[in-house]
């Protein structure tokens, strides 16, 4: 036997042919294996693919995708009106609030005046002076202020304003930024909720949750909760119980975690009347009340969310 036929035998089998000639093998996970050892054996051992369904390996990319795609904010104010009263006259501007990286199905607004922004600028300047110091407000004009060219004008520079603001980790961060935004609704919802005007302040205060959502990533969780607590009560005395239930339970896991003991108790004892009503499992809930009322007792006095909530944004 020649040395080279000898050398032949010892080798693996797989080497004895062509690698183009190798058909791939499928496996029972869906992937296509070489008949040979490398990289594509490896492949088909991993727990990316074998452990993982097709759909979970989506959902998987999007993700990646999503996280690649920061949310930012961006501000645009679109249009502009001017008011007359008796003895005043004034430009609103319409400012709207999005989120790009995802599509925002609604485009939600609010109106301020120039006076507005005039009033934020000079409550972030107490707080955050040097980090505002590049930051400036356009400045007030006593004539002239209604002309078409300087309204347009002063329009692109309070958008441009609003996006320099975001810019500052500090403010988009603080409780000035979503109250700029929603301070105003706030009140009029709040107001209407007490002339028991229960459908407009429904209306009103779901923008304002829009709005906060929009906000949430860089404010606390607990931004929302005094808006859900006022929608739960709407809804309630306009006999939507599901919903008030929806939004009742949404707000009960900041009040919990972040220790908003004044919403707890109103909420826990809203939502075991729902769920009595509706039929829900409310034992867990009756439970947590009851415990935390004994702890109480004698310390606070016991309100209904509705009581609380009137006493709002007055």
């Amino acid at each position: 036997m020649c040395l080279q036929t000898r050398r032949r035998l010892f080798l693996p089998s797989w080497t004895l042919y062509p690698l183009r000639g190798l058909t791939g093998v499928k496996t029972s996970c869906g992937c296509e294996q070489m008949a040979g050892p490398g990289p594509a054996l490896a492949a088909a051992k991993s727990p990316s693919c074998s452990s993982l369904t097709t759909k979970e390996l989506q959902q998987n990319l999007r993700a990646a995708k999503q996280r690649e795609r920061p949310v930012r904010l961006l501000f645009e104010i679109p249009a502009t009106r001017i008011v007359e009263q008796a003895l005043t006259k004034y430009v609103v501007y319409e400012v709207v609030v999005m989120r790009s990286g995802s599509f925002d199905s609604r485009r939600v607004s609010v109106e301020r005046r120039y006076s507005d922004f005039s009033r934020f600028h000079h409550k972030l300047l107490e707080e955050f002076e040097e980090e505002l110091e590049d930051v400036v407000l356009p400045r007030k004009h006593l004539t002239g202020n209604f002309s078409p060219e300087f309204i347009s004008e002063r329009r692109l520079a309070l958008q441009d304003y609003l996006a320099k603001l975001y810019a500052a980790r500090c403010v988009r961060q603080s409780p000035h930024f979503p109250r700029f935004f929603t301070q105003q609704e706030q009140k009029r919802a709040h107001s209407l909720l007490r002339a028991g005007q229960f459908q407009l302040a429904l209306d009103q205060l779901q923008i304002i949750l829009e709005i906060e959502e929009k906000l949430l990533p860089w404010q606390s969780p607990t931004l929302i909760v005094p808006t859900l607590s006022a929608l739960a009560v709407c809804y309630r005395d306009l006999e939507e119980p599901e919903q008030a239930f929806a939004v009742a339970h949404r707000a009960l896991p900041p009040v919990r975690r972040y220790g908003l003991s004044h919403y707890r108790a109103p909420l826990l004892e809203l939502l075991v009347d729902l769920g009595y009503q509706l039929g829900r499992p409310v034992a867990q809930l009756q439970e947590e009340l009851t415990v935390l009322r004994d702890a109480e007792r004698g310390e606070v006095s016991f309100r209904s969310l509705k009581e609380l909530v009137v006493q709002e944004f007055i």
